[in-house]
């Protein structure tokens, strides 16, 4: 995987072996942020990552110059490479490692974008279940968009607050609003 845009653009991260996790490719991401640029002033905003994975998605918020980025993931070596990868980057990214239901349920933070990547086989009812905690909780901002990534055999259209996808591949964002 790659940075593709922003101060650390063309910089290859090497994941180990033994994650894991299905990072976002780069055409997708390049995509999604082709759609994000056109909406946001990256500077002015900060960004929630659930199930973080790698940080791929959260380098490339920080590449791009987002000053607040959070990245959450429950596994350990996730969480310590993300940790590392930021130090190398000089990054600040805070890292926290919990399980994103009881994370969210904990927090109090509110985010411009919060990004999640849950496994691809989740299932529906888990995908409302932590879809439902942020729109009600308050994690998204008003004017902000939760973008949630998933396999092109799951229909998240049917979830409330849904407001539009994109397909790339076999990846689809899908994205929810508060309104």
């Amino acid at each position: 995987m790659r940075i593709i845009s922003g101060i650390h653009k063309g910089r290859r991260i090497i994941a180990p072996n033994n994650l894991p996790v299905r990072p976002t490719t780069d055409r997708a991401k390049e995509a999604l942020f082709n759609i994000l640029n056109n909406e946001y002033y990256f500077e002015n905003i900060s960004v929630l990552d659930l199930f973080a994975g790698t940080g791929n998605i959260g380098y490339e918020f920080v590449s791009r110059g987002v000053q607040q980025v959070v990245c959450v993931d429950r596994n350990t070596k996730c969480t310590r490479f993300i940790e590392q990868t930021s130090e190398i980057l000089g990054a600040t990214i805070q890292v926290v490692q919990n399980d994103i239901s009881s994370f969210l349920s904990k927090h109090n933070g509110s985010y411009d974008i919060v990004f999640a990547d849950p496994p691809y086989d989740m299932e529906l009812e888990k995908f409302e279940q932590f879809i439902h905690q942020i729109i009600t909780k308050e994690t998204i901002r008003r004017e902000g968009v939760l973008i949630v990534e998933h396999s092109k055999y799951t229909d998240l259209s049917v979830i409330q607050g849904f407001s539009s996808s994109r397909t790339y591949g076999n990846c689809v964002f899908s994205f929810f609003r508060k309104d």
